[in-house]
């Protein structure tokens, strides 16, 4: 059996899970990140449960770090596989040496993908530990242990992909397994993938901002509440206490559903700002290459769908900002060149500002312009479109990055920019101190 990637991956967990273990629903999901966070959003989705994570750091041979000899992981957890470490001769320098160095990026990422939150209380629940696959089982073994040490009082072990007999070798680590496939044969949990792209951190923190942050469960504004514009369905994400809202102007090359906008998104949000995503074409509009690249129209749906969801009961008083891409960046230019219209800010992450060159000097509205240092054509284009801004403007480049931000850390640097800027240009005491009911 292949998955087609890890969200198939997932969706199909989730189903084998609803099938032979339905008293699941109502359980917290766990995801080993950063490959098992899309698997397990789409579980979570399914089952309606809370998503947290648990940071496990696999710790590899020298020389061969795809081989596990061990295992490190939050609250101190820690596994060492003997066998791989003897037959590799791993001496106890070296291995000290690599987990000191798994340990420090454990650090990093539990940092950046908790954001300061709690992780979701444990004590008495049933948690389902989910990854993308297994296959020495340290990494599965230690974050059993660390969610059993938080006071699970069942743990269940799923994955997409295990070798057989994978249950009887980590034994009692979890009180119940399951695997969709056990091929004969398994050799790397890579190879029943078609598409096994290493996960960033931008797509793991949109995992679980889809999921929403478990502690704002029930309350106003949670993830995943949709809008119905004049443009389509919009999904709009408002925190506890906002301190402003950015809309997404999505035009060509990408939608609402994007990852890479709802990993912009996620970072948003841990800034306390809301966002509304939805698309400027509608089904179908994307084949009429007229309207792909007509900054007019574009912009009018923009500030029309503007003007709708400020309508909103949660964003009624906020300031707003836009935040386009490609040529959703050109209708936010645009649109903001019109007289009645009053953004904050604006951001564009690798734009065609060229394509609003008529208008460029009419926007007063502090203009971020990110591009990636490998794109040279679009970096061109927004050099000389800065030059002509009527406002305050700032270009920066994101090196080494291509047109779509998916080198390591690209699209991480783009949304701490954008947040960076969005705060810094919202006014202060409008919506930072409001309390929704």
């Amino acid at each position: 059996m292949h998955f087609t990637d890890r969200t198939d991956a997932g969706r199909r967990l989730a189903a084998a899970l609803l099938s032979e273990a339905p008293e699941l629903r109502g359980a917290v999901v766990v995801a080993l990140p950063r490959g098992g966070a899309p698997v397990a959003a789409e579980v979570a989705a399914a089952l309606g449960a809370e998503l947290d994570v648990c940071v496990v750091r696999k710790v590899g041979v020298p020389g061969q770090p795809e081989v596990a000899m061990g295992a490190v992981g939050e609250d101190g957890a820690r596994v060492v596989n003997q066998q791989v470490v003897d037959a590799a001769g791993v001496p106890p320098e070296a291995f000290a040496a690599a987990e000191a160095r798994e340990r420090s990026e454990l650090a990093r990422r539990a940092a950046l993908y908790r954001g300061g939150r709690a992780p979701v209380p444990l004590a008495g629940r049933t948690v389902l530990v989910v990854d993308d696959g297994v296959a020495t089982g340290a990494s599965a073994r230690a974050a059993c242990r660390i969610v059993r040490a938080r006071g699970a009082a069942r743990v269940v072990l799923a994955v997409p992909v295990a070798p057989p007999g994978w249950a009887r070798q980590l034994g009692d680590a979890a009180d119940g397994y399951l695997a969709v496939d056990t091929p004969d044969g398994f050799a790397a949990v890579g190879a029943s993938y078609r598409d096994f792209r290493q996960t960033t951190d931008a797509e793991v923190l949109a995992a679980l901002d889809r999921a929403g942050p478990p502690e704002a469960a029930g309350a106003a504004g949670a993830a995943g509440r949709e809008l119905r514009l004049g443009t389509g369905p919009a999904d709009l994400t408002v925190p506890e206490h906002p301190r402003g809202v950015v809309l997404f102007a999505h035009g060509s090359g990408s939608g609402r559903g994007s990852p890479r906008s709802r990993a912009v998104a996620a970072h948003l949000h841990r800034e306390r700002l809301a966002t509304v995503l939805f698309d400027l074409l509608a089904p179908g509009e994307a084949d009429e290459r007229w309207k792909v690249f007509d900054p007019g129209l574009l912009g009018g749906r923009l500030a029309g769908a503007t003007r709708e969801a400020l309508r909103h009961p949660a964003l009624a008083g906020l300031p707003y900002g836009w935040f386009g891409a490609s040529t959703g960046a050109a209708a936010a230019l645009w649109a903001a060149a019109e007289p009645d219209s009053a953004p904050a800010a604006i951001v564009a992450r690798g734009g065609r500002p060229d394509l609003a060159a008529a208008r460029l000097p009419l926007v007063t509205v502090p203009t971020l312009l990110i591009v990636g240092g490998a794109d040279q054509e679009v970096l061109e284009w927004n050099r000389q479109a800065r030059a002509e801004l009527g406002g305050e403007s700032a270009l920066q480049v994101v090196p080494g990055a291509g047109h779509l931000f998916e080198e390591p850390g690209a699209l991480e640097a783009v949304a701490e920019l954008a947040a960076g800027w969005f705060v810094r240009h919202f006014p202060p005491g409008r919506g930072g101190d409001r309390v929704e009911h």
